[in-house]
């Protein structure tokens, strides 16, 4: 326990997380690593944004009428990251996040770009071989290389789906790849959906769920390093995420989040309520 909190910097809490590790399910932990972003760079500051941007919501939630200041959770703090270091930023990852499913917790990262679920993903699949993925997000991610480069923001689910069976994924909001991506992609299961077909798809299956931001169209959320127009609104990516209630959330992340590009702040408002809405469905009430 104490090495692994040594890995953490100290930081602010997340609206009514506790310092406390016992009796808590859900650990938030910021990843604030942007190493491979190709466009906008900034995420590495979503962590700290959606932390001070959380004090602004309410501790009630009005959808899940759960108040977080009724929940256990923990919010251990920002992993202490070398940012030339992408092989070992992606290892300290995997390894806090296996140290937590040992214990029997749910990893909850806060980015950072969407390579960090790479190592999420891997830490859930280790304990959980039959698990599937929820993916919400403006990009397919499928590409093999971007640059050159296996791992990036670009290929983290090409990745994941080396690991998983890609009828395994289930692929959300999704607007925009290449050719190659869209031919891959037939391999699994992209859905614009309706909330009702995503508890369906999932079943009793174990579910890692990743939000990548830009799945919100940019009029909603521009505070991000590659916006598409196109999206949806928050309410509809409020009530896939709702979808989600009584399933077995193993893991989930929220990422994308570049504050510096939103002078206004709403998008690190709108980023923090996501991260209210999945703690409120995963935390011990």
């Amino acid at each position: 326990m104490n090495a692994r909190r040594s890995e953490f910097i100290p930081t602010s809490l997340f609206l009514g997380a506790r310092k406390e590790h016992e009796g808590a399910k859900v650990m938030l932990f910021g990843c604030p690593y942007d190493g491979t972003a190709s466009y906008r760079p900034g995420a590495r500051f979503g962590p700290a944004a959606i932390r001070e941007a959380s004090q602004v919501l309410e501790t009630y939630d009005s959808r899940t009428k759960i108040d977080l200041d009724n929940c256990a959770f923990c919010d251990l703090g920002d992993l202490e990251i070398s940012h030339g270091d992408k092989a070992g930023t992606l290892l300290q990852i995997e390894t806090v996040a296996r140290d937590l499913l040992t214990e029997g917790k749910i990893p909850a990262a806060l980015g950072g770009e969407h390579l960090i679920s790479l190592p999420l993903v891997k830490a859930a699949h280790a304990f959980f071989p039959d698990m599937v993925l929820v993916q919400f997000d403006a990009h397919l991610d499928l590409r093999d290389k971007y640059l050159d480069d296996p791992l990036s923001h670009a290929t983290v689910i090409r990745r994941i789906a080396d690991l998983l069976h890609p009828s395994r994924i289930l692929q959300v909001g999704t607007r925009s790849g290449t050719l190659e991506e869209y031919e891959f992609c037939r391999e699994c299961r992209n859905l614009e959906a309706n909330a009702d077909d995503i508890p369906r798809w999932i079943s009793d299956r174990p579910v890692y769920v990743t939000v990548d931001l830009d799945v919100l169209d940019p009029s909603v959320f521009p505070g991000t390093g590659t916006p598409e127009p196109g999206g949806v609104s928050y309410g509809i990516l409020e009530d896939w995420l709702l979808s989600l209630k009584g399933q077995n959330i193993i893991g989930w992340d929220v990422v994308e989040l570049a504050p510096h590009w939103d002078p206004t702040q709403v998008s690190s408002i709108v980023a923090a309520k996501v991260v209210r809405t999945l703690v409120s469905l995963t935390a011990v009430c």
